[in-house]
C-alpha cells in the first residue's frame, strides 16, 4: 500500500475520500458498503434539514443525509453528478449524498490529528480527525456521531 506521499507503508487505515462543497473528507473503507449514483429519494415530512428522505436498497429502507447541511456548509442540489455513500456503523446503514468520491488513502494512525474541538447545541463533531494529503486537509468523519444525531432526530 501506498502513503499519502507515495511511500510504501504496511497496515494503516484505509479510507475513501470524497468531496462536500469544496472540502475534502474521507470515511474508514470499512464503514462503506457501496457507492451509487445519485438517485431520487422519498423525502419525508418534517425530518430534520439534513435528512434528505429514504431510498429502497434491495427492500430495505435507509435514510439519506446531506452532509453539506450536517457540516453547516449549506445545502447540496442533487444531481447526476453527485453520488451517494452507503455506510454501515453500528448496524445501522446510511446514505450520505456528496459531491464526488475521489480516491483511496492509506493513513497511518499517528498522521491524524485531532481536530479542534466547537460542538454546538450540545452534538458532537462528526470530524474524528485531520489528515494531511499533499497541499490539502482531509477530515476524517467518525460516523457514530452522525447515528446519534438520527437518533436524536426521530426523538
Amino acid at each position: 500500500m501506498l502513503d499519502t506521499e507515495g511511500n510504501r507503508r504496511e497496515g494503516g487505515l484505509e479510507c475513501v475520500s470524497f468531496t462536500v462543497c469544496g472540502q475534502v473528507y474521507c470515511l474508514n473503507i470499512m464503514m462503506i458498503r457501496e457507492i451509487r449514483r445519485w438517485a431520487s429519494v422519498t423525502t419525508l415530512p418534517h425530518a430534520d434539514a439534513h435528512v434528505l428522505g429514504v431510498i429502497n436498497l434491495r427492500g430495505n429502507v435507509i435514510p439519506v443525509f446531506d452532509l453539506a447541511v450536517h457540516f453547516g456548509l449549506g445545502r447540496t442540489e442533487p444531481g447526476p453528478r453527485n453520488v451517494v455513500i452507503i455506510a454501515d456503523v453500528e448496524g445501522a446503514t446510511s446514505g450520505l449524498l456528496v459531491e464526488s468520491v475521489s480516491e483511496i488513502l492509506t493513513v497511518d494512525p499517528i498522521d491524524i490529528q485531532d481536530p479542534p474541538r466547537f460542538e454546538k447545541d450540545g452534538h458532537s463533531s462528526l470530524i474524528e480527525g485531520v489528515i494531511s494529503v499533499g497541499e490539502e486537509m482531509a477530515q476524517l468523519i467518525d460516523l457514530r456521531h452522525l447515528s446519534h444525531a438520527r437518533g436524536d432526530a426521530a426523538a
